[in-house]
């Protein structure tokens, strides 16, 4: 009888551990909050109007393509994300959306992200309209003067991934370096 009892305990601690909530890997934003709705342009010209991707997941980053370091390692993780969501990745828009529209023309934007990955959409817009997308997301962006380089400055800028839910909602934020995999688990469990 003892024995059979204990044969039973790691099938109740496997249906307890069913039982517990799903912890989300980034930072959670209280229920309910829409995201600030924006429209850009696309690097083939086209208008992209935030709100007409409710029903897909929606990934933000904000960076540039001469940025040495950050950006190009997160657009790397963006792409194990997209190969990783398999069919689901019809689902999730993964936007990068530049912060030094001075250098980065559609076209350079357009031949960077797809560099790493087709389904990656390149975002852009005057400063002015870039400007009230980086004050509603409390983005950080800034010229940071480079002596003795032909670049003549890079940009300081915020380096969060923000994810938008197919509600609308502002749900997650991950700071640069969460691994992709974490990333991944959080939108398979928001796609169910």
């Amino acid at each position: 009888m003892m024995r059979r009892n204990w044969l039973l305990l790691p099938v109740l601690i496997l249906l307890l551990a069913a039982c517990q909530p799903y912890q989300f890997k980034g930072t959670e934003y209280p229920e309910g909050i829409q995201a600030e709705d924006f429209t850009l342009t696309t690097t083939e010209g086209r208008p992209f109007r935030l709100s007409e991707q409710r029903g897909e997941i929606v990934l933000m980053f904000f960076g540039y393509t001469s940025c040495p370091d950050v950006c190009p390692t997160t657009l790397a993780e963006a792409k194990r994300i997209m190969e990783g969501l398999d069919d689901d990745a019809a689902n999730v828009r993964f936007l990068f959306i530049t912060v030094d529209p001075e250098r980065d023309t559609p076209q350079h934007l357009g031949q960077y992200v797809s560099n790493f990955h087709p389904d990656i959409i390149g975002l852009t817009g005057t400063t002015e309209e870039l400007q009230t997308v980086f004050s509603a997301y409390g983005i950080y962006a800034a010229k940071a003067p480079l002596e003795n380089s032909a670049a003549g400055y890079s940009m300081d800028h915020t380096a969060r991934v923000f994810l938008v839910d197919g509600d609308g909602r502002l749900r997650l934020s991950y700071a640069f370096g969460t691994p992709d995999k974490e990333i991944l688990q959080d939108i398979q469990y928001l796609l169910r």
